[in-house]
């Protein structure tokens, strides 16, 4: 039996596609320095050093969407790219674990 397919990522610009990854990269950075999520402070100093450089092509992926006159951000369009991305679970590693029950 084959996995099932995802669904294909929506249209986007070049600059919605760079983005759509950059703020992915972001998160994904971000998780690993997570204080709540994290055991291992070299892997966030890692990710704190490799942030700066994704925070940065974050900028310029928005200052190029802008200067296109690109002046809105399609929300629907993005969010529906982020699920296929697998931004949900992605970016939930940002937040804080759920209080223990009990």
């Amino acid at each position: 039996m084959f996995p099932q397919e995802l669904p294909p990522l929506p249209a986007l610009t070049r600059a919605e596609c760079e983005f759509v990854d950059s703020y992915l990269e972001v998160v994904d950075l971000l998780a690993r320095i997570n204080p709540a999520r994290g055991d291992d402070t070299y892997r966030g100093l890692r990710a704190a050093q490799a942030l700066v450089s994704r925070a940065t092509a974050l900028r310029d992926a928005l200052t190029l969407m802008h200067q296109r006159g690109e002046s809105e951000v399609h929300a629907a369009t993005l969010t529906r790219a982020l699920r296929v991305l697998d931004g949900e679970r992605r970016t939930q590693r940002v937040t804080l674990p759920p209080e223990p029950v009990g």
